[in-house]
């Protein structure tokens, strides 16, 4: 049976809250974190927590932003993001306080921690790569790949999967180059899919909007998730 439950934790002062789902059970399991795009840790976010726990794992839907905070409009949702981005640092301790929480669930397995992210969430998962040696997979979708300036000589022991969209235009080709260079810098065991004729947010059955360059497709989707699927049972077995 497949359980579900809010789980607070905090990071400093702020109070966070993240949706938990795995089969209830008492054997340990591999935890994937999921990191939300730039409206908060909403639905979208939770139903892939549920999608892992029919995988076989345990789906910790984490929150970047704190308790209750979701943003509707692109304006609302940069004010979000934007301390994070611009602040690196803080951006990493928001994270590793949900990795820490997902730590300490009974049933998790610590030796078997990963993370994926959509979005901005793709950023937050790989700066979890750039910072923890204690997740062994990193996943982005449609992320945003730019390096902190502080992890520069750092090296990364968690696989990195990296999945993109050639014609995503807040991540351009050029700048896929560039995180390939820093991933080898770093040493890491690091893999790129591009799917062609694809946009920024291909995975969100909502994002319909050329303009700003966030499009669905369907096939990239499914792809994603297979290749997804895949990475998961190399990293766990």
């Amino acid at each position: 049976m497949i359980k579900t439950e809010f789980i607070d934790y905090k990071d400093g002062d702020v109070q966070l809250e993240a949706y938990c789902v795995y089969e209830d059970t008492q054997s340990k399991k591999p935890v994937v974190l999921v990191a939300h795009d730039w409206s908060g840790r909403n639905q979208f976010a939770c139903k892939k927590a549920e999608q892992l726990a029919q995988l076989g794992y345990i789906g910790f839907a984490l929150d970047m932003f704190g308790k209750g905070k979701f943003g509707k409009t692109k304006e609302e949702k940069t004010a979000l993001i934007s301390p994070l981005v611009s602040d690196r640092k803080k951006l990493q301790a928001r994270i590793l306080a949900a990795l820490k929480k997902a730590q300490s669930l009974p049933n998790a397995d610590i030796k078997k921690m990963a993370v994926m992210g959509f979005c901005f969430g793709g950023l937050c998962a790989l700066d979890l790569a750039r910072t923890s040696d204690e997740i062994i997979g990193a996943l982005s979708f449609h992320g945003l790949l730019n390096s902190p300036d502080q992890n520069a000589n750092r090296n990364i022991s968690a696989k990195i999967l990296a999945l993109h969209g050639y014609n995503d235009p807040m991540v351009t080709p050029e700048n896929v180059m560039t995180f390939c260079d820093e991933m080898t810098a770093a040493k890491a065991d690091w893999q790129v899919h591009m799917y062609g004729n694809t946009m920024h947010a291909f995975t969100n059955p909502d994002a319909n909007d050329p303009e700003f360059g966030t499009v669905y497709n369907k096939l990239a989707d499914e792809r994603s998730f297979r290749a997804m699927k895949d990475f998961f049972v190399e990293i766990f077995g």
